[in-house]
């Protein structure tokens, strides 16, 4: 019996189905050793040394493990194909007591039997580059997150963290909010003319005043205009008739399809990560069993093996046809500063069609499977063809222009659509025009307009933004934008990221003491040394000792400064009734609380109890509904007549029954539906 070991348990049902009789799976669950969750485990003085532990809680996880290994024939670490998934493996034949050179490991990017059958045969020995990568990275994040949090906890409040990449990411958003705040307006006007041509009207906009650019800045200049060329007609100066080609979009990268999720199918960021590892490990699918549907899911290239390619170009050609296949395949280039590991995200097996498996997956799944099936489809199909006409007209000494846009041959559209952001261009198709000819005006408008502030940004433009300026890696995008949430430090107002005044304080003192470090091009540097050590085999140690060199010196400066952002006791009315002084109201580690104002002579202490925001009626009592929050910060309602009355909700309540069921009336997307029957209420 052969043993192969992997990662995630929900991929032991696909992996035993391709591999048969002879092979037993073993899943460890992620890690099995780490650095110790309370201490540092760092040897300092041996070069900071990582000094590794089991994970207590795996402990008889790899009791079995190694009861099973002593057992089979042969053992092959199938761990993930990235470098976190190469350092899983070192750590598994350190514990099994399997040398570093042995050829043990094999790797596949999709779960397919050809891929693991193919991978069976090509076992290699354990790429050590790739695993001191990954250890020069948790030693650095260790390094920051074991030395740098105690002191936001000391300067600012307790129970903060911070992060090498986490904290750079927090600035973008802080920065963005600062850029909005401190942005002034601008008026201007947009001029536009409606002009009919036989039965057809148009649209042409002001482009020009004698011959030069012109857009009016405020409400005089445009009544101007409107004065001048009110009650008069056009004339045609210029028709430019032209052909514009649209290319396919390349496959998804991690990135990519983090931001088209959201933009398209409106799934945040952490529902993204869920349903790409669901659809990469396996689902369940109506007569097919447990099968895996896409590539591995963290990845920064845009490449494909030609198999994947050829089978992609012949399923668009029988469903579209010859013509919307190109001659040659196309090929999309991998961004500078990509590692390249894998391929793209892609579905496995064309045949497997998001309407064929719809009515076996969640609906989450699905909108994810649909856009990456339609992306990789779309990726290797013709270009889409435009027929574009430009018309300059001229009135007075002003000209407008009209343009028009028509769809000669859809191409890769007729499979996928890409995004085109909240504001659409207005293209129209224009009226058959000569130059020479005049033209009537029907209507003349003058929209008063004002300059607008950059967009906030969202978790999708977020991605985007650490992607382009080399901050993090695809394994690190969802992870980093989630903590920011659960930490508090940024907030969402629909799709927006907003930093929360905690957030700010941070990176405020991060600004003051640790600006050397905490920036964007000093992270993207930190990230191309990780890439060095692992694509040139760099002494690891160097790239740490280097990196603490200088932290070091900006934690003695900030520690021992006077500088504090720690919010001042509030005084309340509430007398201590040991000593008879007022009670103020201080932040501890367990948030906030009561001390007397006499400490430290007294030493009393009272638990605080904030305010509970009223939203809405109890359905069984009538008691006030309130705010609150579960231990892991969740939001949920629950009766202020608590523990008397125990409703609660996970949406805020009416206080009405439903007249068809009985059940709690509740608010979800601005409309009153029932908890138990689901029927809309009016």
């Amino acid at each position: 019996m052969n043993l192969v070991i992997i990662e995630a348990p929900a991929k032991r049902e696909t992996l035993k189905k391709y591999l048969g009789e002879g092979y037993d799976v073993f899943a460890t669950k992620g890690h099995i050793r780490d650095l110790p969750q309370k201490s540092y485990g760092l040897d300092v003085k041996n070069r900071f040394e990582p000094i590794y532990q089991i994970m207590p809680e795996k402990k008889e996880l790899i009791n079995e493990l190694k009861r099973k290994a002593e057992k089979a024939d042969k053992v092959f670490i199938a761990t993930d194909p990235d470098r976190e998934g190469e350092a899983i493996s070192w750590h598994i034949a350190y514990v099994l007591g399997l040398p570093p050179e042995k050829k043990c490991r094999i790797e596949f990017h999709e779960i397919s039997q050809k891929a693991v059958q193919n991978a069976l045969t090509k076992p290699r020995a354990i790429d050590l580059k790739l695993v001191d990568a990954q250890q020069a990275r948790r030693v650095l994040d260790r390094i920051v997150g074991y030395k740098l949090s105690p002191i936001l906890c000391k300067k600012i409040k307790p129970r903060l963290s911070a992060g090498r990449v986490q904290s750079v990411a927090l600035k973008l958003v802080v920065d963005r909010e600062k850029e909005i705040e401190a942005f002034v307006p601008e008026e201007y006007w947009n001029i536009s003319a409606i002009m009919q041509k036989g039965k057809d009207n148009f649209k042409a906009s002001l482009e020009k005043k004698n011959g030069k650019k012109f857009v009016p800045k405020n409400k005089q200049q445009a009544d101007e205009v409107v004065n001048d060329v009110s009650g008069k007609k056009f004339e045609v100066s210029n028709i430019k008739r032209s052909v514009t080609k649209s290319h396919a979009p390349a496959p998804f990268t991690t990135s990519t399809m983090q931001q088209d999720a959201l933009n398209k199918a409106g799934l945040s960021i952490k529902r993204t990560t869920q349903s790409a590892q669901q659809l990469y490990e396996g689902v369940d699918i109506a007569g097919e069993g447990k099968i895996a549907l896409i590539t591995y899911i963290r990845t920064d290239s845009t490449r494909v093996s030609q198999d994947a390619q050829n089978a992609c170009r012949e399923f668009a050609r029988k469903v579209y046809g010859e013509k919307y296949v190109p001659e040659k395949p196309n090929i999309y280039a991998t961004k500078q500063n990509a590692q390249d590991a894998h391929e793209a995200i892609r579905p496995i097996n064309m045949n497997m069609t998001p309407e064929k498996v719809k009515q076996s997956l969640s609906a989450d799944n699905y909108k994810l499977y649909k856009l990456i099936y339609e992306r990789f489809l779309a990726s290797q199909m013709s270009e889409a063809v435009y027929s574009n006409v430009t018309a300059n007209l001229t009135c007075q000494n002003y000209d407008f222009k009209a343009v028009g846009k028509t769809q000669e041959f859809a191409g890769y559209t007729a499979a996928y659509k890409e995004y085109e952001g909240d504001e659409k261009q207005e293209i129209s198709k224009l009226p058959k025009l000569d130059e020479g000819e005049s033209v009537d005006v029907n209507q003349l408008k003058a929209e008063q307009k004002f300059t607008k502030p950059p967009a906030r940004y969202t978790e999708a433009s977020l991605v985007k933004a650490m992607e382009e300026k080399g901050i993090g890696r695809p394994a690190t995008y969802a992870a980093t934008i989630m903590v920011l949430s659960s930490r508090e430090y940024v907030s969402k107002e629909g799709k927006q990221l907003i930093p929360t005044d905690l957030g700010r304080k941070v990176v405020e003192y991060l600004e003051k003491f640790f600006s050397s470090v905490i920036n964007v091009k000093f992270t993207a540097h930190m990230e191309q040394r990780l890439d060095d050590i692992a694509s040139n085999g760099e002494d690891w140690h160097e790239v740490v000792e280097s990196f603490w060199n200088g932290f070091s010196k900006l934690l003695l400066a900030s520690d021992s400064s006077g500088y504090s952002l720690r919010a001042e006791p509030v005084e309340t009315d509430i007398i201590c009734e040991k000593c008879g002084h007022k009670m103020l109201i201080r932040e501890g580690k367990y948030g906030k609380f009561l001390g007397c104002s006499n400490f430290p002579k007294c030493r009393n202490i009272k638990q605080f109890e904030e305010e509970k925001k009223v939203v809405g009626k109890c359905p069984e009592c009538g008691k006030d509904m309130v705010e609150r929050k579960s231990k892991r910060g969740k939001v949920f309602f629950s009766c202020s007549g608590y523990p008397e009355c125990k409703f609660m909700s996970w949406y805020p309540t009416t206080g009405e029954k439903c007249s068809n069921c009985g059940g709690a009336i509740i608010i979800k997307n601005k409309q009153k539906i029932c908890s138990e029957c689901k029927q809309r209420q009016d």
